[in-house]
């Protein structure tokens, strides 16, 4: 698992072991990711003063690359203590702890954040409701017209508050991008 492109094309994160309490993650495939990106980046995303949310961010690796590629901040917010151990040591190896915040707390709950994030990233545990319930708590952080990239074994219809925006199909993962409501500000 790597960066795929900007100032840390090429850096190796560290990985999810065999073994590793954190074994049960599901990074998101580096070709995955270059093809999200590329999407984004016809969205203009990450612009340099995008706030990023990376939410159930288990490596890190969808905030990382945000970061990378021009983004602002990236906070993370992860629950599980091997999880965040990878993050910080993503973060460390990118030397980005000035642009990152790590919460570790679980996705569901209320973030306290001193400011509204433009582009969110969502992978929950596949085969959950976890999705809806996080989107939801961050919904108050998130601004208006900002993109909701979700990460799933299945297409999601947009919530209320947030519009369809794309969905696209990577073998059995499924992206769909919402956007959040004006009216929902």
């Amino acid at each position: 698992m790597r960066i795929v492109a900007g100032r840390h094309k090429g850096l190796r994160l560290t990985p999810v072991g065999k073994g590793d309490p954190a074994a049960h993650l599901r990074p998101t495939t580096d070709r995955i990711r270059e093809s999200l990106f590329n999407i984004l980046r016809t969205r203009g995303l990450p612009a340099p003063d995008t706030q990023v949310l990376d939410l159930f961010a288990g490596t890190g690796a969808l905030g990382l690359e945000a970061l990378s590629r021009g983004a602002a901040h990236v906070t993370f917010v992860e629950k599980n203590r091997p999880a965040q151990r990878l993050i910080e040591a993503n973060i460390a190896k990118a030397g980005r702890a000035e642009d990152t915040r790590l919460i570790k707390t679980d996705a569901t709950r209320p973030l306290m954040a001193d400011h509204s994030f433009d582009l969110v990233f969502l992978d929950p545990p596949y085969g959950t409701d976890l999705g809806e319930k996080a989107l939801s708590a961050a919904a108050p952080q998130i601004a208006p017209g900002a993109l909701i990239v979700w990460e799933d074994d299945r297409a999601h219809p947009a919530p209320k508050g947030f519009t369809p925006a794309d969905e696209r199909r990577f073998g059995t993962t499924w992206i769909t991008f919402l956007e959040k409501s004006a009216d929902l500000a």
